[in-house]
């Protein structure tokens, strides 16, 4: 058992389909990142919306897109298996960032129905893929989630910087047609390297006949400890929602924030609101080999995954604390420093890294094999409900005093992380033994 894992080692110690699902990802994050860091820019400067009409599409917009996981996981789980659904969301979501390239108002609201179900069949898949690679047991899963997650964020840093700066600095739908051909480039990685993916599309296809194998010919019932776990996903879920309506606020509130009361300019250099959405991820990058190397220095003595959860929101209410005297100083008048920004989302970042990747990870382990997928969209459905509360949010950045509305955001957070501290026990009970 273990000489395989052995041989199989050539991305970073870790199996080789690792590889094509890295940069697949990576680019796909490019194009997501790279058109959502001025979306709501363009809605209300080149379309005239209204800040709660503007916030309300985005929240929509992006809810829908993570919403639509929970559709992708269980369209593969049903027969169209996980590697097709990767490849024609891939298709879907290119395709959508060229129509948002024509100027016509249709073809706006086609291109993000496109990306809409595309990103809903590729992300919850590709995720899946990434646990398959790894046999049960196999200790490098977390640290290959890490790895991953690296991915993203560096189609995340790159997207903004690239992609808004033909936007704010040439032309909007330039920067649209950009993503279209980062989606295009994901496209070109994942269907070379589809040989290295076999193990894990061989491991998807036998364990639900090895589940099958030990009752009759029909499926096998959830056993109890199927349900508490599953029960685990869900709070999870529901923490997890919390902690994005927070940190989803980069591309709605703290976007308009960033274009309206800060000093849009550094060392000489000027710089595009659409930018600000890259410090999350260049923060990630940095943080996340950081963190990967703590979990593993301290083993057994490491947090939990819910005690994970509970750190992630105590940061993220650090951070819009933070922002309270920053929207003071605006309220009256001042353009502030971008360094409130870059502090608040260094802080964010945090908790990022202590949810995000460790989310991935456990849903992968938690869920029953024969509705991996449909789980993994039930994680991602708390993106859904946290962007559409964070659009909600945006639409009260011309209404509300900011330290208000900063100050609302840092309490919810913090409320929820002393609750999360308080039902540790309980949930490691629910996930039955899962680490």
């Amino acid at each position: 058992m273990t000489e395989p894992a052995v041989t199989d080692r050539t991305f970073f110690g870790h199996p080789r389909g690792l590889s094509t699902l890295f940069f697949t990802e990576m680019w796909e994050r490019f194009s997501y990142y790279g058109m959502r860091g001025f979306l709501i820019l363009y809605m209300t400067k080149a379309l005239g919306f209204t800040d709660p009409h503007a916030g309300s599409v985005y929240g929509n917009y992006v809810g829908s897109v993570w919403l639509a996981a929970i559709v992708g996981g269980f369209v593969a789980d049903r027969g169209l298996g996980q590697y097709r659904s990767v490849l024609i969301g891939g298709i879907l979501i290119a395709l959508g960032h060229f129509a948002l390239a024509f100027h016509p108002l249709p073809f706006f609201y086609a291109g993000l129905s496109l990306i809409v179900a595309g990103t809903g069949l590729l992300k919850p898949n590709a995720s899946t893929l990434v646990g398959a690679l790894y046999e049960p047991g196999d200790e490098r899963r977390d640290a290959g989630f890490s790895i991953f997650y690296m991915g993203i964020n560096v189609g995340a840093l790159v997207g903004p910087l690239i992609a808004g700066k033909l936007a704010e600095g040439v032309d909007w739908h330039l920067g649209f047609a950009c993503a279209g051909i980062g989606m295009s480039l994901g496209l070109v990685a994942y269907v070379l390297g589809r040989r290295r993916l076999q193990p894990a599309l061989d491991r998807l296809a036998t364990r639900p006949a090895k589940g099958a194998s030990v009752g009759t010919a029909a499926a096998p019932q959830l056993t109890a400890a199927d349900r508490g776990r599953i029960a685990a996903v869900v709070v999870f879920f529901l923490f997890a929602s919390l902690f994005w309506g927070a940190y989803e606020q980069a591309g709605s509130t703290l976007n308009l924030f960033a274009d309206r009361y800060v000093h849009l300019e550094a060392l000489g250099i000027k710089l595009y609101a659409s930018w600000f959405v890259s410090i999350q991820a260049a923060f990630v990058i940095v943080l996340s080999p950081a963190f990967a190397w703590l979990w593993v220095k301290l083993g057994t003595r490491q947090p939990s995954s819910p005690a994970k959860f509970a750190l992630a929101l105590l940061f993220m209410g650090l951070a819009f604390l933070l922002l309270v005297p920053a929207g003071a100083l605006a309220q009256g008048g001042l353009k502030v420093s971008p360094l409130w920004l870059v502090g608040a989302y260094f802080i964010e970042e945090l908790g990022e890294v202590c949810l995000y990747p460790v989310g991935l990870s456990v849903v992968t382990k938690l869920a029953p094999t024969r509705i991996v997928g449909l789980m993994m969209g039930v994680f991602f459905l708390s993106n859904a409900l946290g962007n559409k509360l964070a659009g909600w949010s945006a639409g009260f950045i011309s209404t509300t005093p900011l330290p208000i509305l900063f100050g609302a955001t840092a309490g919810i957070c913090l409320g929820a992380a002393l609750i999360m501290f308080m039902v540790i026990r309980p949930v490691r009970r629910l996930m039955g033994g899962v680490h």
